[in-house]
Order: structure tokens, then sequence, then C-alpha cells
């Protein structure tokens, strides 16, 4: 009895304690993380799980009439793996693949049995191995045989061309890792405008040593990606910058839960949908759709045409990241203004 008494006052304060530390903010917090968690498994498993191919721009040269009928054909395939046109010749067909306006072409001789597929791994071998694999089982149904040439191969020491995807992705990460340690050591919110410049300006930092090291590696050091090593030094301060102020704008609206609604844009929104594991032709609609809006996605197909398309089709992904960043550092400085006017001229004595 003595016992069960003297254990009364220590469970009571044990209960205390735990009421105390589930406050309403800490529990929305771990009920957020619970809802980042599903929504990444499911935009993961959703983008990734049946890749399958859709609309996949194909080029086809042959005469006239024979390349009408093969246009026709290949447009009535189940599932519209294809959207076929006619090309002039080869040389254009190439000059397409290497612009990035077609993912391959079909060359066929009129006059033979033999046929040859032009297609570029350099886009993603994935996306190759799909379209040979496709295009060699037409060709065997009609009794022809296909011969492959690999326009933009894939570097070897790049396996199934995700090296871009996977340097895009290391930038992504320092940039929103990079605003997050700003947040948690020194607010969330900057104080005032100035404070939200000096983080602006130390993410500028961290995006120009993070692009050039990122450059460095996948370039010189490992040898997986060939292209211009400045070029992708200005892609990845480009990346870093943009996901890191939008993730500065992101904590400046919302506080800290900024840092979850980053998350989700740029991890659980952007990465199954940049065309990393699988080009954009291989995802489901929804995914193939938000993929070149997104920092992932405009950074994953930038750093391909650097590294195996001669900086081709560039400047489309190139508009997207710099709105990334340009609405950023205006939203960040915006909501430091509005901080301010709310709690007064005297900021808080901390770091920025």
């Amino acid at each position: 009895m003595t016992q069960t008494a003297g254990a009364g006052p220590s469970r009571s304060s044990f209960l205390g304690e735990v009421k105390e530390a589930v406050t309403p903010r800490a529990t929305l917090l771990v009920l957020g993380v619970i809802v980042l968690q599903l929504l990444f498994i499911a935009s993961y498993v959703g983008a990734l799980h049946h890749p399958k191919l859709r609309d996949a721009p194909f080029g086809v040269v042959a005469p006239p009439a024979v390349a009408e009928r093969a246009v026709t054909r290949l447009e009535r395939l189940p599932g519209s793996p294809l959207d076929p046109r006619a090309v002039a010749d080869e040389a254009t067909a190439r000059g397409q693949i290497t612009d990035r306006e077609i993912d391959g072409a079909l060359i066929v001789n009129p006059a033979g049995g033999g046929d040859t597929l032009l297609v570029a791994s350099g886009g993603g071998t994935v996306l190759a191995t799909t379209l040979e694999s496709l295009i060699s089982r037409l060709e065997e149904a009609e009794g022809r045989t296909v011969r492959t040439v690999d326009v933009a191969p894939a570097s070897r020491q790049d396996f199934d061309g995700l090296s871009s995807f996977y340097v895009v992705v290391g930038w992504c990460v320092g940039g929103y890792l990079c605003a997050s340690i700003l947040a948690i050591s020194a607010g969330a919110r900057p104080a005032d405008p100035r404070r939200a410049a000096i983080r602006i300006g130390a993410m500028a930092l961290v995006s120009l040593v993070g692009g050039l090291g990122g450059a460095v590696i996948v370039g010189p050091v490992l040898g997986a990606l060939p292209g211009s090593v400045a070029a992708l030094w200005g892609l990845g301060a480009l990346v870093t910058f943009a996901v890191g102020v939008a993730t500065l704008a992101l904590q400046g609206l919302f506080g800290i839960v900024g840092i979850g609604l980053a998350i989700l844009l740029v991890v659980i929104a952007g990465n199954p949908s940049a065309g990393g594991a699988f080009p954009l032709p291989m995802l489901p609609p929804f995914w193939a759709a938000i993929g070149p809006a997104l920092p992932p996605g405009a950074g994953t197909w930038t750093a391909r045409s650097i590294a195996y398309f001669e900086g081709n089709a560039v400047l489309g992904p190139l508009l997207v990241l710099s709105a990334w960043a340009l609405a950023g550092i205006v939203v960040t400085m915006l909501s430091a203004v509005a901080y301010r006017g709310r709690h007064g001229a005297e900021p808080p004595a901390r770091a920025p």
C-alpha cells in the first residue's frame, strides 16, 4: 500500500510532463510529418511503379507515301506510346534528336528489308531501350530487321543515364537544407529586411560553392558526365539557389512549416517527376505535366542537355529555375517587411 501510494505522485508527474510536451502545435507538426510520409510513398510509387511509354515524340524518315502509312500505323498503336511525325531525311532526324525535339526516329529503307532506328541514350537509357524494344517488335512483325544507332550515347560511367538526376538532387538537397539550418539556428522568419538579405546572400555563397563542387565531382573526379564543367557549375549554382531561396520564402510565409512545404515541392513532387529514373514520356500524365515546372525536373533536363546534347533546349528550363529564384527573393524580402511591420522596428537579439 505504501509503495502504491508513493508511486501515485510519480505517475501523476509523468503524465503531467507528457501533457505539457504534447502541445497542440507539436501535435499538428507530427500530423504534418505523417502526411508528408504518406504523400512521399504515394508520389514515388504512383510515378514509378508502372512505367509506360506515352506519346514519345518520334520521327519517321521515308518516301512520302511510305512515311504516311508508317505514321498512321504508329499513331494507332494501343496505349499511344508514340507521337510520330514525318521527317524529311536522316540528317534532319539526327538534328531534331540533338535539339531534343524528338526522342528517336526510324529510317525506313524502301528498297530493302533493313531499317535504322536512331535513339539517344543520353536522354535516358531506359527510354532508348524501350524504343528499341518497341520498334524491334513492330519490324519483326512485318518481316523486317532494324539496326539501332545511338546518336547521343550516355557515358559508360553514367549508368542508365542517371548521373544528371543524382547531381541535381544533391544540389536541391543543399538548397533546402541550408535554408532549413538558417531557420533552425536563427528563427524561421528573418526579423527584418536586412537580415533577410543576409540570408539570401549566404544562400548565394553556398550555391556557388556547392555548384562548383558538384560539377567537379561528376565531371573531372568521377567522369560520370561529359560536357562543360563551367556550364554545370552555373546550373548547380542556379538550382541550389532557386531551391534555397524558395525554401526561405516558404519559411517567411509559414514559419517552420515552410520547411515541410519545401520538402513537399522539391522531394515529394519534384524528384519522382524529374525524369530521372524514367524520362518524361514514361511517367504517368500528372507527373509528366508537373515535372518540367519544378526545380528537379528543370535541372535534370538541363544537365542532360549540357552533357549530351550540346547545350540545346535549355532556355525553358533555365527560365523555370530563374523564376523560382526571383520569386523566392521577392517573397522572402516582402515577408520580412511584413514581419517587421507586425512586430515593431526593434528586432530580436539573435543571429540572422
